[in-house]
Protein backbone atom coordinates (compact mmCIF):
# COMPACT_ATOMS: atom_id res chain seq x y z
CA UNK A 1 0.00 0.00 0.00
CA UNK A 2 1.22 3.46 -0.83
CA UNK A 3 0.89 6.24 0.97
CA UNK A 4 -1.89 8.28 -1.71
CA UNK A 5 -3.71 4.88 -0.80
CA UNK A 6 -3.97 5.66 3.09
CA UNK A 7 -7.00 7.27 3.78
CA UNK A 8 -6.13 11.02 5.48
CA UNK A 9 -6.41 10.41 9.43
CA UNK A 10 -9.48 12.51 11.74
CA UNK A 11 -7.26 14.83 13.42
CA UNK A 12 -8.88 16.05 16.72
CA UNK A 13 -6.64 18.97 18.13
CA UNK A 14 -5.60 19.12 22.26
CA UNK A 15 -4.77 22.57 24.09
CA UNK A 16 -2.40 22.13 26.77
CA UNK A 17 -0.29 24.06 28.32
CA UNK A 18 3.04 22.77 27.34
CA UNK A 19 1.51 23.28 23.86
CA UNK A 20 -0.97 21.91 21.86
CA UNK A 21 -0.94 18.52 19.92
CA UNK A 22 -3.16 16.46 17.54
CA UNK A 23 -4.63 13.03 17.99
CA UNK A 24 -4.55 11.49 14.44
CA UNK A 25 -7.19 8.59 14.36
CA UNK A 26 -7.57 6.80 11.05
CA UNK A 27 -6.95 3.07 10.09
CA UNK A 28 -3.58 2.38 8.43
CA UNK A 29 -2.97 6.04 10.41
CA UNK A 30 0.94 4.29 12.13
CA UNK A 31 2.03 3.63 8.27
CA UNK A 32 2.16 7.59 8.27
CA UNK A 33 3.89 8.32 10.75
CA UNK A 34 7.03 9.37 9.17
CA UNK A 35 4.96 12.11 7.27
CA UNK A 36 3.16 13.30 10.43
CA UNK A 37 7.06 13.60 12.10
CA UNK A 38 7.80 16.00 9.42
CA UNK A 39 4.61 17.73 9.17
CA UNK A 40 5.36 18.46 13.57
CA UNK A 41 8.63 19.37 12.85
CA UNK A 42 10.38 16.17 14.61
CA UNK A 43 13.84 15.50 12.58
CA UNK A 44 16.14 14.79 15.37
CA UNK A 45 17.19 11.27 16.16
CA UNK A 46 14.54 8.79 16.92
CA UNK A 47 14.41 5.37 18.83
CA UNK A 48 11.30 3.18 19.17
CA UNK A 49 10.23 1.52 22.40
CA UNK A 50 7.73 -1.36 22.37
CA UNK A 51 7.45 -4.22 24.43
CA UNK A 52 8.40 -7.95 23.57
CA UNK A 53 4.72 -9.44 22.17
CA UNK A 54 5.14 -6.07 19.66
CA UNK A 55 8.14 -5.72 18.78
CA UNK A 56 7.67 -8.89 15.92
CA UNK A 57 4.28 -7.81 15.48
CA UNK A 58 4.71 -3.85 14.42
CA UNK A 59 7.89 -2.65 16.48
CA UNK A 60 10.16 -4.19 13.55
CA UNK A 61 7.90 -3.33 11.26
CA UNK A 62 7.82 0.71 12.51
CA UNK A 63 11.39 0.57 13.28
CA UNK A 64 12.34 -0.18 9.53
CA UNK A 65 9.53 2.22 8.15
CA UNK A 66 11.22 5.29 10.11
CA UNK A 67 14.64 3.86 9.64
CA UNK A 68 15.10 3.83 13.70
CA UNK A 69 16.53 2.22 16.20
CA UNK A 70 14.16 0.05 18.68
CA UNK A 71 14.17 -0.81 22.63
CA UNK A 72 12.12 -3.57 23.57
CA UNK A 73 11.60 -3.81 27.09
CA UNK A 74 9.43 -6.71 29.22
CA UNK A 75 5.51 -7.08 28.74
CA UNK A 76 3.29 -6.55 31.57
CA UNK A 77 2.27 -3.99 34.54
CA UNK A 78 5.04 -5.38 36.57
CA UNK A 79 7.73 -4.34 34.68
CA UNK A 80 6.68 -0.82 34.53
CA UNK A 81 9.31 0.12 37.53
CA UNK A 82 12.49 2.67 37.76
CA UNK A 83 14.77 -0.14 37.50
CA UNK A 84 13.28 -1.06 33.30
CA UNK A 85 13.19 3.23 33.14
CA UNK A 86 17.23 3.38 33.61
CA UNK A 87 17.82 0.19 31.01
CA UNK A 88 15.76 2.73 28.43
CA UNK A 89 18.73 5.69 29.66
CA UNK A 90 21.08 3.26 28.93
CA UNK A 91 19.95 2.45 25.85
CA UNK A 92 19.08 5.90 24.80
CA UNK A 93 22.77 6.88 25.88
CA UNK A 94 24.43 4.39 24.38
CA UNK A 95 22.74 5.53 20.85
CA UNK A 96 23.89 8.31 21.07
CA UNK A 97 19.68 10.26 21.63
CA UNK A 98 20.83 13.92 22.29
CA UNK A 99 17.95 16.91 23.23
CA UNK A 100 16.80 17.19 19.84
CA UNK A 101 15.67 13.08 19.91
CA UNK A 102 12.48 11.70 19.77
CA UNK A 103 10.93 8.42 22.05
CA UNK A 104 7.80 6.52 19.94
CA UNK A 105 5.86 4.66 22.22
CA UNK A 106 4.41 1.73 20.65
CA UNK A 107 2.40 -0.21 22.69
CA UNK A 108 -0.60 -0.60 25.47
CA UNK A 109 -0.29 1.89 28.85
CA UNK A 110 2.59 0.24 30.22
CA UNK A 111 4.82 1.19 27.21
CA UNK A 112 3.02 4.55 27.23
CA UNK A 113 4.01 5.55 30.83
CA UNK A 114 7.11 4.16 31.06
CA UNK A 115 8.19 5.87 27.82
CA UNK A 116 6.50 9.19 28.25
CA UNK A 117 8.12 9.14 31.83
CA UNK A 118 11.70 8.54 30.42
CA UNK A 119 10.98 11.11 27.43
CA UNK A 120 10.03 13.54 30.09
CA UNK A 121 13.39 12.88 32.42
CA UNK A 122 16.02 12.08 29.98
CA UNK A 123 18.28 15.25 29.69
CA UNK A 124 15.52 16.95 31.10
CA UNK A 125 12.95 16.30 28.48
CA UNK A 126 13.01 14.96 24.94
CA UNK A 127 9.91 14.60 22.84
CA UNK A 128 7.74 11.93 22.45
CA UNK A 129 5.06 10.26 20.24
CA UNK A 130 2.49 7.86 21.42
CA UNK A 131 1.55 5.31 19.15
CA UNK A 132 -0.93 3.42 21.14
CA UNK A 133 -1.60 -0.34 20.36
CA UNK A 134 -4.37 -1.97 22.54
CA UNK A 135 -7.43 -0.59 22.63
CA UNK A 136 -7.02 1.00 26.34
CA UNK A 137 -4.15 2.97 25.69
CA UNK A 138 -5.95 4.39 22.14
CA UNK A 139 -9.35 5.57 24.30
CA UNK A 140 -7.43 6.50 27.92
CA UNK A 141 -3.74 6.17 28.27
CA UNK A 142 -2.11 7.63 25.90
CA UNK A 143 -4.17 11.05 26.28
CA UNK A 144 -3.38 13.60 28.67
CA UNK A 145 -0.01 13.70 29.44
CA UNK A 146 -0.10 11.38 32.36
CA UNK A 147 3.43 9.43 32.29
CA UNK A 148 4.60 7.24 35.18
CA UNK A 149 5.79 4.32 36.70
CA UNK A 150 4.61 2.08 39.86
CA UNK A 151 6.66 1.40 43.23
CA UNK A 152 6.62 -1.66 45.17
CA UNK A 153 4.19 0.19 47.45
CA UNK A 154 1.50 1.31 44.18
CA UNK A 155 0.80 2.03 41.19
CA UNK A 156 1.72 5.34 39.30
CA UNK A 157 3.43 6.73 42.90
CA UNK A 158 6.56 8.02 40.51
CA UNK A 159 5.66 10.41 37.23
CA UNK A 160 5.22 13.47 35.53
CA UNK A 161 3.24 15.17 33.21
CA UNK A 162 4.78 15.41 29.64
CA UNK A 163 2.50 15.85 26.64
CA UNK A 164 3.10 14.03 23.61
CA UNK A 165 4.00 15.93 20.45
CA UNK A 166 0.83 14.11 18.72
CA UNK A 167 -0.99 10.81 19.26
CA UNK A 168 -1.65 8.04 16.45
CA UNK A 169 -4.67 5.95 17.08
CA UNK A 170 -4.54 3.19 14.55
CA UNK A 171 -7.91 0.94 14.69
CA UNK A 172 -6.25 -1.81 12.36
CA UNK A 173 -3.87 -3.07 14.29
CA UNK A 174 -6.69 -3.88 16.99
CA UNK A 175 -7.66 -7.11 15.33
CA UNK A 176 -4.61 -8.94 16.38
CA UNK A 177 -5.45 -7.87 20.10
CA UNK A 178 -5.99 -10.78 22.48
CA UNK A 179 -9.63 -11.04 23.54
CA UNK A 180 -8.74 -10.05 27.27
CA UNK A 181 -7.23 -6.65 25.94
CA UNK A 182 -10.11 -5.93 23.90
CA UNK A 183 -12.62 -6.04 26.81
CA UNK A 184 -10.22 -4.05 29.19
CA UNK A 185 -10.34 -0.88 26.38
CA UNK A 186 -13.87 -1.71 26.81
CA UNK A 187 -13.88 -0.62 30.63
CA UNK A 188 -12.13 2.94 30.07
CA UNK A 189 -14.85 3.55 27.06
CA UNK A 190 -17.73 2.45 29.48
CA UNK A 191 -16.11 4.64 31.91
CA UNK A 192 -16.33 7.88 29.76
CA UNK A 193 -19.96 6.47 29.06
CA UNK A 194 -20.80 6.96 32.79
CA UNK A 195 -19.39 10.06 33.22
CA UNK A 196 -20.66 12.04 29.76
CA UNK A 197 -22.51 10.01 26.93
CA UNK A 198 -25.30 7.13 28.05
CA UNK A 199 -24.94 6.34 24.24
CA UNK A 200 -22.04 4.10 24.78
CA UNK A 201 -23.49 2.34 27.62
CA UNK A 202 -24.90 -0.36 24.97
CA UNK A 203 -23.29 -4.32 25.17
CA UNK A 204 -23.23 -4.42 21.54
CA UNK A 205 -21.21 -2.02 20.94
CA UNK A 206 -18.54 -3.88 22.10
CA UNK A 207 -18.64 -6.98 19.61
CA UNK A 208 -15.72 -7.03 17.51
CA UNK A 209 -17.45 -7.48 14.83
CA UNK A 210 -18.74 -3.64 14.77
CA UNK A 211 -18.10 -1.76 11.56
CA UNK A 212 -18.70 1.08 13.56
CA UNK A 213 -16.59 0.84 16.16
CA UNK A 214 -14.11 3.68 14.90
CA UNK A 215 -16.63 6.06 15.66
CA UNK A 216 -17.00 4.71 19.40
CA UNK A 217 -13.09 5.08 19.77
CA UNK A 218 -13.37 8.66 18.66
CA UNK A 219 -15.94 9.62 21.12
CA UNK A 220 -14.08 8.26 23.73
CA UNK A 221 -11.46 10.18 22.81
CA UNK A 222 -13.32 13.24 22.62
CA UNK A 223 -14.47 12.70 25.61
CA UNK A 224 -10.85 12.71 27.70
CA UNK A 225 -9.93 15.49 25.49
CA UNK A 226 -12.24 17.72 26.94
CA UNK A 227 -11.66 16.77 30.73
CA UNK A 228 -8.01 17.03 29.82
CA UNK A 229 -8.46 21.09 28.58
CA UNK A 230 -10.22 21.89 31.19
CA UNK A 231 -7.82 20.35 33.89
CA UNK A 232 -4.58 19.70 32.55
CA UNK A 233 -2.82 18.94 36.06
CA UNK A 234 -5.69 17.04 37.31
CA UNK A 235 -6.57 19.47 39.94
CA UNK A 236 -10.22 19.56 39.66
CA UNK A 237 -12.68 18.06 37.41
CA UNK A 238 -10.23 15.95 35.46
CA UNK A 239 -10.08 13.71 38.84
CA UNK A 240 -13.15 12.59 37.71
CA UNK A 241 -11.83 10.61 35.37
CA UNK A 242 -10.74 8.00 38.14
CA UNK A 243 -14.55 6.51 38.66
CA UNK A 244 -13.87 2.99 39.54
CA UNK A 245 -9.91 3.33 40.03
CA UNK A 246 -9.94 3.80 43.76
CA UNK A 247 -10.89 0.39 43.74
CA UNK A 248 -9.63 -0.50 40.87
CA UNK A 249 -5.49 0.17 42.01
CA UNK A 250 -6.24 -1.52 45.17
CA UNK A 251 -7.36 -4.56 43.33
CA UNK A 252 -4.38 -4.49 41.25
CA UNK A 253 -2.14 -4.55 43.69
CA UNK A 254 -3.52 -6.78 45.98
CA UNK A 255 -3.30 -9.76 42.84
CA UNK A 256 -0.11 -8.56 42.40
CA UNK A 257 -0.77 -7.03 38.94
CA UNK A 258 -2.21 -10.47 37.50
CA UNK A 259 -5.49 -8.66 37.30
CA UNK A 260 -5.06 -6.74 33.92
CA UNK A 261 -6.17 -2.68 34.61
CA UNK A 262 -9.09 -2.83 32.62
CA UNK A 263 -9.91 -6.09 34.15
CA UNK A 264 -10.03 -4.31 37.50
CA UNK A 265 -11.55 -0.57 36.20
CA UNK A 266 -14.36 -2.69 35.05
CA UNK A 267 -14.69 -4.54 38.48
CA UNK A 268 -13.91 -0.50 40.10
CA UNK A 269 -16.91 0.57 38.40
CA UNK A 270 -19.53 -2.15 39.80
CA UNK A 271 -18.09 -1.25 42.78
CA UNK A 272 -18.29 2.30 42.70
CA UNK A 273 -21.48 2.02 41.34
CA UNK A 274 -22.35 0.11 44.79
CA UNK A 275 -21.18 2.14 46.74
CA UNK A 276 -22.75 4.92 45.14
CA UNK A 277 -25.92 3.66 46.22
CA UNK A 278 -24.61 2.54 49.84
CA UNK A 279 -24.26 5.77 50.20
CA UNK A 280 -27.86 7.73 49.06
CA UNK A 281 -26.52 8.80 45.99
CA UNK A 282 -28.62 7.00 43.27
CA UNK A 283 -31.13 4.19 43.25
CA UNK A 284 -30.26 0.73 43.04
CA UNK A 285 -31.15 0.54 39.16
CA UNK A 286 -27.90 2.03 38.85
CA UNK A 287 -25.44 -0.46 39.96
CA UNK A 288 -27.62 -3.08 38.60
CA UNK A 289 -27.06 -1.15 35.02
CA UNK A 290 -23.13 -0.92 35.89
CA UNK A 291 -23.06 -4.36 36.73
CA UNK A 292 -25.10 -5.97 33.81
CA UNK A 293 -22.90 -3.84 31.18
CA UNK A 294 -19.79 -4.72 32.62
CA UNK A 295 -20.81 -8.04 32.58
CA UNK A 296 -22.26 -8.66 29.56
CA UNK A 297 -18.97 -7.30 27.65
CA UNK A 298 -16.82 -9.87 29.38
CA UNK A 299 -15.23 -7.82 32.62
CA UNK A 300 -15.39 -9.39 36.32
CA UNK A 301 -18.29 -8.05 38.34
CA UNK A 302 -16.94 -10.09 41.55
CA UNK A 303 -13.42 -10.72 43.14
CA UNK A 304 -11.70 -13.02 45.71
CA UNK A 305 -9.81 -10.69 47.47
CA UNK A 306 -10.22 -10.25 51.29
CA UNK A 307 -11.78 -6.86 51.74
CA UNK A 308 -9.40 -5.61 54.37
CA UNK A 309 -6.51 -6.22 51.80
CA UNK A 310 -8.49 -4.18 49.07
CA UNK A 311 -9.31 -1.36 51.58
CA UNK A 312 -5.78 -1.32 53.01
CA UNK A 313 -4.37 -1.01 49.87
CA UNK A 314 -6.47 1.92 48.98
CA UNK A 315 -3.87 3.76 51.79
CA UNK A 316 -1.04 4.14 49.09
CA UNK A 317 -3.08 5.61 46.25
CA UNK A 318 -1.86 8.15 45.07
CA UNK A 319 -5.36 10.35 45.22
CA UNK A 320 -5.83 10.63 48.57
CA UNK A 321 -5.72 13.44 50.68
CA UNK A 322 -4.26 13.09 54.18
CA UNK A 323 -5.86 9.87 55.65
CA UNK A 324 -9.04 10.49 53.54
CA UNK A 325 -9.85 8.53 50.46
CA UNK A 326 -11.45 10.12 47.37
CA UNK A 327 -13.64 8.28 45.42
CA UNK A 328 -15.73 9.83 42.09
CA UNK A 329 -19.57 8.12 42.70
CA UNK A 330 -22.37 8.56 40.40
CA UNK A 331 -25.85 10.30 41.35
CA UNK A 332 -26.98 9.22 37.76
CA UNK A 333 -25.09 8.55 34.16
CA UNK A 334 -23.68 11.83 33.26
CA UNK A 335 -23.72 12.93 37.71
CA UNK A 336 -20.47 12.26 38.80
CA UNK A 337 -19.29 13.57 42.26
CA UNK A 338 -16.05 13.64 43.92
CA UNK A 339 -16.49 12.36 47.54
CA UNK A 340 -13.57 12.27 50.42
CA UNK A 341 -16.33 11.36 53.42
CA UNK A 342 -17.00 8.12 52.89
CA UNK A 343 -17.13 5.54 55.77
CA UNK A 344 -14.45 3.11 55.66
CA UNK A 345 -16.83 0.46 56.86
CA UNK A 346 -19.45 1.34 53.59
CA UNK A 347 -16.21 0.32 51.66
CA UNK A 348 -15.98 -2.82 53.32
CA UNK A 349 -19.19 -3.77 53.13
CA UNK A 350 -19.26 -2.90 49.60
CA UNK A 351 -16.04 -5.65 48.52
CA UNK A 352 -17.85 -8.05 50.89
CA UNK A 353 -21.13 -7.60 48.68
CA UNK A 354 -18.70 -8.68 44.95
CA UNK A 355 -16.82 -10.99 47.20
CA UNK A 356 -16.96 -14.57 45.00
Amino acid sequence: MTFSEIPAPERIDVQAPEGNYAVYIGNKALKTLDVIMRLHGLNGKAVVITNQVLAPLYGNMLAELLSVPLITIPDGEQHKTLDVVRFVYDRLLELGIDRQGVLIALGGGVVGDLAGFAAATFLRGIAFVQAPTSLLAMVDASIGGKVGVDLPQGKNLVGAFKQPAFVVVDPSLLPTLPDAEWVCGAAEIIKSGLLRDASLLDAALYQRDNKAFTDVIRRAIQIKVDYVQRDPYEQDIRAELNLGHTFAHAVEKVSGYTWRHGEAVGFGLVAAARLSQAVGLCSAALPDQVEQLVGAVGLPTRCGFEPSDVRAAMRTDKKRQGEAMRFVLLREVGQPEIRDDVPSQAVLDVLESLRD
